[in-house]
């Protein structure tokens, strides 16, 4: 999957989170998966499916929401951030004051010299990021004049105004997936125009030289001619091994003081400066950016989007005809025939006719820790905790159990169902209904475990299944 079907398929998504619309129901997702089915057969490539459907429902889309193609272009990289930007560099390092006043190079001073330095700390920066980003995702995001950059070519996550919440989840869906392929793309940029930057100024430099006679010397407040000759020989020491202008001994040091004389024509220093830059920026910049080139070019090309989310999951099962096998956990709560029947409807509605469901023997409150979760998993491939909302979540118990669970389950889905039917029975639909619902999504989020309300008792079956598809990622099928 390239990066334009990956970009269509996360605005796909966006839409499918959402309850169903004018612009995109049930019935279209459902035949935007049979369709994308029937073009790439039974057994196509999971990703080539995922990005067939993406494109066959972006063409109804766009039909219906005028939304569609701003929020693709939106996220796309602009092609000429890649020369203007460099382009820019060239020119301000070319009127940079490379020489200064009076037509004097002072040797100790030259911006060349800052140039030196702060690429230097640049490559220290870059090594010390990436070392750390082994141990810490946090180190991986992009850097502050990166992030300018991100901002000047749009593809920073900002929603686009107006946009609405689908556009708001796609922007940080597309900037969370694509972080990758933007850093190499912005890297690319800043590192050949850092190239740039120091090309303009050698030119400049060579340029002004032709006209103007320039003579090298130094002058300090600090230091003497043996730390100047210390100095000076670390810098420019590999340069003049390289082209064979030598460097003076400490005594010529002192002679090129400018209090002392007038100093010495300049372009053999100007030549070990060129070198020195050439081989301490030009050279490392041009490789950085061929190398994040290619990062850019692979991942543009093969863009790694997670197919083992639930979203993408769910639509590869429709694919190879897959039903899910469901198994309900109860903890601390009791069933009736009823709402089982009820919650066998909800699950067979929200996931297909042909979904297997069962119950499990319910595990008493605080007996989470005697439960052997790989009996109570089985063949699940969707594993449903069921709790009572009559109940306050407790991490020590109810989280306790879910941390089983997913243990057991960690290739699995795992959905949290809270049972409303005791509670509105007891208080009716009061404020304190949403207060307990409150308690339970923070648990929930806590647990990084979806969870789903409903009334097993008497469900709203529509709103049900939409909200279980919701948590579940499932886009409609049929």
């Amino acid at each position: 999957m390239n990066e334009a079907a990956a970009c269509r398929t996360v605005l796909v998504r966006a839409f499918e989170r959402e309850p169903a619309s004018d612009a995109w129901s049930d019935d279209d997702r459902a035949w935007a998966t049979h369709a994308a089915a029937k073009v790439e057969g039974e057994g196509a490539a999971s990703d080539a499916f995922i990005a067939r459907r993406a494109a066959l429902a972006v063409e109804r889309l766009a039909t219906r929401d005028k939304r569609v193609p701003r929020l693709l272009s939106s996220v796309t990289w602009p092609a000429w951030v890649g020369w203007v930007v460099p382009v820019l560099a060239v020119a301000a390092g070319a009127a940079a004051d490379s020489i200064g006043a009076g037509q004097r190079v002072n040797l100790l001073a030259p911006p060349l010299l800052a140039l030196l330095l702060w690429n230097i700390a640049v490559y220290v920066a870059i090594l010390i990021r990436g070392t750390w980003g082994l141990v810490d995702a946090r180190a991986r995001g992009l850097g502050p004049i990166a992030r300018l950059l991100a901002r000047l070519a749009h593809v920073t996550g900002a929603p686009p105004k107006r946009g609405g919440k689908v556009a708001a989840e796609f922007a940080a869906d597309w900037m969370q997936a694509s972080a990758g392929l933007t850093a190499a793309r912005i890297g690319r940029v800043l590192h050949a125009s850092a190239a740039a930057f120091a090309l303009g100024a050698l030119a400049a430099l060579y340029l002004r030289g032709i006209a103007f006679e320039y003579r090298a010397g130094w002058e300090s407040t600090f230091l003497e001619a043996p730390a100047v000759h210390a100095l000076l020989n670390t810098v420019l020491g590999p340069a003049s091994a390289l082209t064979g202008i030598a460097l003076p001994d400490v005594d010529g040091y002192a002679r090129l003081r400018f209090s002392v004389g007038h100093g010495v024509i300049a372009a053999p220093w100007l030549h070990l400066y060129a070198v020195t830059v050439g081989f301490t920026v030009v050279l490392p910049r041009v490789l950085l950016a061929l190398g994040d080139r290619w990062m850019e070019a692979r991942l543009a090309a093969r863009f790694p989007l997670p197919l083992d989310e639930p979203y993408f999951r769910a639509l590869i099962r429709t694919l190879r005809e897959e039903p899910v096998t469901a198994r309900v956990v109860p903890y601390n709560a009791s069933m009736s025939p009823q709402a089982t029947l009820n919650l066998h409807a909800l699950f067979t509605q929200a996931l297909g006719a042909r979904t297997t469901f069962s119950v499990a023997t319910a595990t008493a409150f605080g007996a989470e820790d005697d439960i052997d979760p790989r009996q109570i998993v089985g063949d699940a491939t969707l594993l449903a905790a069921l709790f009572a909302l009559t109940a306050t979540p407790e991490a020590e118990n109810h989280g306790a159990f879910v941390d089983r669970l997913r243990a057991a389950a960690h290739a699995h889905q795992l959905v949290a169902l809270v049972d409303e039917s005791a509670f509105r029975r007891q208080f009716g639909a009061t404020p304190r209904l949403d207060e307990r619902r409150a308690l339970w999504r923070s648990f929930a989020t806590e647990r990084n475990v979806p969870v789903v309300f409903v009334d097993l008792e008497q469900p709203d079956v529509t709103s049900a299944r939409q909200s279980l598809q919701a948590a579940l990622e499932v886009p409609a099928t049929s």
